[in-house]
């Protein structure tokens, strides 16, 4: 522990790390101006978090560990709903050519625990961990139909209605009417809120009258279109989150 004390040298570390991941690899000097910390300080955390294993030096140069790789497959391997739900993100991939994953919630943030990439799947810069707002695209819509509404005060309060592109819900009074329509309609859409040109359809999974995630398709608008999007997809996402939610009630 430094002189910082404990809350503010957790808080400083991630700060560290963050900044790492940022600058994509940084120089001594580069995370100095950065963080606008004493040298002194900084170099106490950058060679204790070496020593762990969460830094690595190439000459000159940190970087972040591949440790937090292992650290985030032992969590996800944890959990139940990655275990069932996997095998259903991969049949869908490769059912229907598409970008297939599966998401949670997490501290408010919508994160996704898998993807996998059918052979017509466009690149969408997604991976594994990656943490995304809740309400600017299908799964995270989908989620948040089923939370109870002082759940969903306490997201919007916390996070706000981010505007990812101009097609993203900022208004709070259009976000519960589309909320509405989800738990309708029985599932999510999402026309380039996240992305542009890329639209998405998901499903909620929910057991034991809990929402636990959502599953989801996308691609690119121009096949994401007509009976394909409106009957099909929707027919198999629906199919695939009923088997996830079987899977995990009977575990």
């Amino acid at each position: 522990m430094t002189k910082e004390g404990p809350v503010k040298t957790a808080h400083t570390v991630f700060n560290v790390i963050e900044a790492i991941l940022e600058l994509e690899g940084a120089r001594f000097t580069e995370l100095v101006d950065h963080l606008g910390m004493a040298q002194s300080t900084l170099h106490d955390h950058l060679k204790t978090l070496e020593s762990m294993g969460m830094l690595v030096r190439d000459g000159n140069e940190y970087r972040v560990g591949i440790r937090f790789l292992e650290y985030g497959e032992q969590t996800r391997q944890q959990r139940q709903l990655y275990e069932v739900g996997r095998p259903q993100v991969k049949e869908l991939a490769e059912e229907t050519g598409e970008h297939a994953s599966l998401m949670i919630e997490e501290n408010g943030d919508g994160v996704l625990l898998c993807i996998e990439k059918g052979d017509v799947a466009v690149n969408l810069g997604a991976y594994a961990g990656i943490r995304v707002p809740l309400t600017s695209n299908a799964p995270g819509k989908a989620i948040l139909a089923h939370l109870n509404e002082e759940r969903i005060d306490e997201i919007i309060v916390e996070h706000g209605l981010p505007q990812l592109t101009s097609k993203s819900i900022t208004d709070r009074s259009e976000l519960d009417n589309e909320l509405m329509n989800i738990r309708e309609r029985g599932y999510a859409i999402d026309s380039g809120e996240l992305v542009e040109g890329v639209k998405a359809i998901s499903a909620p999974i929910v057991s034991r009258g809990e929402i636990q995630g959502a599953v989801t398709i996308g691609g690119p608008v121009k096949r994401m279109s007509g009976e394909r999007f409106d009957k099909i997809l929707p027919d198999l996402l629906l199919k695939a989150s009923n088997i996830i939610e079987l899977n995990i009630s009977h575990r």
